[in-house]
């Protein structure tokens, strides 16, 4: 392609012979939906930054993408993509990778913020977010605790990590005591078990700031396989736990957008993805910010209506629960309290909507690959594996 070109007809854009890559940046589910099935059809790279159309399907996109010989990826320089390298890296050295995250900025309270009062928490006015052309629906998504779970869903599926039953609990914690607060329950921290994805605050719930906070960084809590290697983590100067068989590698920031290029050389010259969904492990379900009436129209992710929680797939499914992707411009169908989850039934879904369809098709497989892998349990034999690279899906 000579220079560049301009054009409205992005799904057209998507299939030009003279584009190897798309990277797609709508931060639109849906839009990010059909803009990766166009390209992939048309066997193209995709680099995904739309982490929102990653969780909705990125499972499904991945193995499409597979099966057409081309790489779907996430965006390296967004935390999930970094994260997903620093679990690489922790599994490729011979440790255990006992919990994987990041920091951000949070309160409680903050699930409940809308586009009206986010600024002040940022520290800046109306006008002034205006005048930078900063998206109020889009910022507050990083505060009422929706894209965090979004990108931890991203880094779950990706990395084969569990997530909590009932979403997040952000502890407040600085690096230093990342291998502390972060160790399972069993040995004195706070996550359920080992093998699971974490965020920390960098406010502790009084407000105050957290000492050493890792609000822009990544994290791998890495578990040593022997006392060997506990003793070299000492050694080394790595932030351990008091028992010294956890430490903490961390990387204080990320460069969003000005490391992108990562992902598309990756993509283009090796045929590798700087992180890719390979499970259905986790999802984002949408949860009533205020009492909703039957009639109301929900405005999705950062808006005044719902925000989203991370819960394991299994749940979501078995609970009906509607993803964040889709509670965009969809009426309520009864009244929901505030705090309760939204279910698919609760409103009223367009199904000639592509990312509907393509969201109930993984739905769909993910279940016919359970029930494979529960016959394939009942008999002995060995359909496991069959299943999961035949459907490309697992809970």
């Amino acid at each position: 392609m000579a220079g560049t070109v301009i054009t409205r007809d992005a799904l057209t854009a998507c299939t030009r012979e003279d584009v190897e890559v798309i990277i797609e940046a709508t931060g639109n589910p849906s839009a990010g939906i059909a803009h990766a099935l166009a390209a992939i059809g048309a066997k193209k790279h995709v680099v995904m930054v739309s982490v929102e159309a990653d969780v909705l399907a990125g499972p499904l996109l991945a193995a499409r993408a597979r099966e057409n010989g081309v790489v779907y990826s996430m965006a390296y320089g967004d935390q999930p993509a970094l994260i997903a390298e620093m679990v690489d890296w922790a599994r490729a050295s011979g440790f255990i990778v006992a919990a994987a995250g990041k920091g951000t900025k949070y309160l409680p309270s903050y699930h409940a913020l809308t586009p009206a009062d986010v600024w002040t928490h940022y520290g800046l006015t109306a006008a002034q977010a205006g005048l930078a052309g900063m998206n109020p629906q889009m910022f507050n998504s990083f505060l009422d605790g929706t894209k965090t779970s979004i990108e931890m869903a991203a880094v779950a599926n990706a990395c084969g990590l569990d997530v909590p039953f009932d979403g997040l609990s952000f502890p407040p914690c600085g690096v230093d005591d990342l291998a502390h607060v972060l160790r399972p329950k069993s040995s004195g921290g706070q996550l359920d078990r080992e093998g699971m994805v974490a965020v920390v605050s960098s406010l502790e719930r009084d407000g105050r700031p957290v000492c050493r906070d890792l609000r822009w960084g990544v994290f791998v809590l890495l578990k040593a396989p022997n006392k060997y290697a506990a003793a070299c983590f000492n050694q080394y100067g790595l932030q351990v736990d008091s028992t010294g068989m956890y430490a903490a590698m961390y990387k204080p920031f990320h460069m969003i957008g000005l490391e992108l290029s990562i992902s598309v050389l990756n993509a283009v010259l090796r045929g590798e993805a700087t992180g890719t969904p390979l499970e259905w492990r986790a999802d984002v379900a949408a949860v009533a910010k205020r009492n909703l009436k039957s009639g109301d129209v929900l405005d999705g992710e950062g808006g005044y209506t719902v925000y989203g929680k991370l819960v394991p797939a299994s749940r979501s499914q078995a609970e009906d629960l509607l993803p964040i992707g889709l509670a965009h411009d969809v009426k309520v169908r009864r009244d929901i309290p505030a705090g309760s989850f939204v279910k698919t039934g609760d409103v009223h879904l367009d199904e000639d909507n592509l990312a509907v369809q393509t969201r109930s098709e993984m739905d769909r497989m993910s279940r016919t690959a359970a029930a494979t892998l529960n016959t394939a349990d009942a008999i002995g034999s060995g359909w496991t594996a069959f299943a999961i690279g035949a459907l490309g899906l697992r809970n």
